[in-house]
């Protein structure tokens, strides 16, 4: 059976949706992943596949000083990624970006398997930049982002299938919701601290109209008792969650994005901004708020009367409803996969 080998970390973000894709190649090859001992280690290892652990340096954009030693900890990195693909033999690695990849694509090159990336983002990560310079095809979410590359082609994004819609009417009974609108309020996987603060504090006033379905991240559950106001901490099956939703307020990377965007959820993006992130949720939300998907609120103007406010705005536009049911987004598991296999069809390995 052919090796197909999987790489890319530091974020939820970069591995679930490698998750998503392994599951559909499940069966018909073997499968392995090279990563750190972070998020990925865990998320990887409830799949049941094998995972190789490397060191894996990272820019800090804060602290440019903290750089000085990257060079020497990279090739450290390259040279145990290159150790495990040489005794492994993989046809083919796929890089989800992200600087976890950069190592493990980088001793593939030198070995010469072939390399497939995938760029998230509207704008490509410093990982993908790099990669993209010697991988066979680098595919995108966004149809724009494939022109940056010289190789690149548009897929769509990798979606889990429990991210997509459940029975609503179950996932109402399950979490006790009644016939009042759902506001679902999530910041990602670890949540958002001035979301959580935010939604809490206009809680009471929103919950006289509406349900308020809010992930608030492992640890941050609050002590609040409000009527239609619901607390969970961290949620397995998204799709469950989505089921429920007729409205969301949530971050704007682009995993979340793509799936409020695909289940046809009216969603008011809050994107994070700070000195320590490229920018790329801004982008992200920018991007949907131009196709008329939805509205954007600028993290720093965010205030709980200013949620509220905003709340009111995205119940009451139905253009944005409309522009959902007809954008023609959806994922792309199916035209990643088929690039994968085309690919691993000509490896030196196969």
């Amino acid at each position: 059976m052919k090796k197909i080998f999987f790489c890319g970390g530091g974020s939820a973000g970069h591995v679930v949706p490698n998750i998503a894709i392994m599951r559909a190649l499940a069966g018909r090859y073997e499968l392995g992943y090279i990563g750190t001992s972070g998020i990925e280690y865990g998320l990887v290892r409830r799949e049941g596949i094998k995972f190789y652990t490397i060191s894996a340096p990272k820019l800090d954009r804060g602290r440019l000083l903290s750089n000085l030693t990257l060079p020497c900890r990279l090739k450290e990195s390259v040279q145990e990624a290159r150790t495990i693909l040489q005794r492994e033999e993989p046809c083919l690695l796929f890089c989800k970006g992200g600087y976890v990849s950069l190592p493990p694509a980088l001793a593939a090159k030198k070995l010469g398997i072939p390399v497939i990336a995938h760029e998230s983002d509207l704008s490509p990560g410093l990982a993908n930049k790099i990669i993209s310079r010697f991988s066979a095809v680098t595919l995108t979410s966004f149809p724009e982002t494939a022109e940056k590359f010289r190789n690149g082609r548009y897929s769509g994004p990798p979606v889990r299938k429990e991210a997509l819609r459940s029975s609503r009417a179950r996932a109402k009974q399950k979490f006790g919701i009644d016939e009042r609108p759902t506001i679902l309020v999530f910041g990602g996987g670890s949540g958002s601290q001035k979301i959580n603060a935010a939604i809490r504090a206009a809680a009471r006033g929103l919950c006289e109209r509406y349900n308020i379905l809010h992930l608030c991240g492992k640890g941050n559950r609050a002590d609040a008792h409000i009527d239609g106001y619901l607390q969970i901490e961290f949620a397995d099956d998204m799709g469950e969650i989505y089921a429920c939703a007729d409205y969301a307020v949530a971050r704007a990377g682009s995993n979340s994005a793509f799936e409020l965007i695909i289940n046809g959820i009216p969603t008011l993006f809050i994107p994070l901004e700070n000195g320590s992130t490229r920018g790329d949720q801004p982008k992200n939300a920018r991007y949907f708020e131009r196709a008329g998907l939805c509205r954007v609120l600028r993290e720093r103007e965010l205030t709980p009367e200013r949620l509220k406010v905003e709340i009111a705005k995205l119940t009451s536009d139905e253009n944005i409803r409309r522009n959902l049911i007809g954008c023609g987004m959806s994922c792309g598991n199916d035209r990643i996969v088929f690039e994968i296999e085309r690919t691993a069809i000509y490896s030196k390995n196969s």
